[in-house]
């Protein structure tokens, strides 16, 4: 298992984006880190499969994007804390604004259709484009938008968001 120095470079400098997929998918710093770790030592052991000139942080998210929904299927027949009770009493509340804000979002974010939150993730917090997001989700692009519009209004709406002014009150214009 050689890897040339630019490969190399391009799987750690996709790194930080796909701890944020992982966070985004999984909701957990360390269970994404695992994640992570996996992708990549999958993406090591398969390196002869990257078809160089071809986009390596759409492979690599693709790899931990499989991952995780094979773990998934497995982890279905572990204890469950669907309303979230259990999960609670093991983290204190935030105390600050934007910790409660990033909670509220963290939240709405669950509550979106796994492709929506998936694609929207893709698109608006890891700078995918359209089609870079299909190729990684094995869908056309008309879907990936679909979702991306879909899962914006549906966030807009549980973030109670009706115009631009909701996302950022605390910033006027002075003059």
């Amino acid at each position: 298992m050689s890897v040339d120095d630019r490969t190399r470079d391009e799987m750690l400098a996709a790194v930080p984006s796909l701890r944020a997929f992982a966070v985004s998918l999984c909701g957990n710093v360390d269970r994404a880190d695992d994640l992570v770790q996996e992708a990549l030592m999958r993406a090591l052991a398969n390196i002869d499969s990257f078809r160089p000139g071809s986009n390596m942080s759409a492979w690599l998210f693709t790899i931990l994007r499989n991952h995780f929904r094979s773990e998934y299927r497995k982890r279905r027949r572990e204890v469950e804390d669907p309303d979230g009770w259990h999960a609670q009493t093991l983290s204190s509340q935030p105390e600050q604004q934007p910790h409660m804000e990033f909670e509220e979002l963290r939240e709405a974010l669950k509550k979106l259709p796994e492709a929506q939150r998936e694609a929207l993730i893709l698109v608006g917090a890891s700078g995918f484009s359209c089609e870079e997001a299909a190729e990684i989700c094995g869908c056309a692009v008309g879907t990936i938008k679909s979702r991306v519009s879909r899962a914006r209004r549906h966030l807009a709406s549980l973030l109670s968001i009706t115009d631009a002014s909701d996302l950022a009150p605390d910033l006027r214009q002075v003059g």
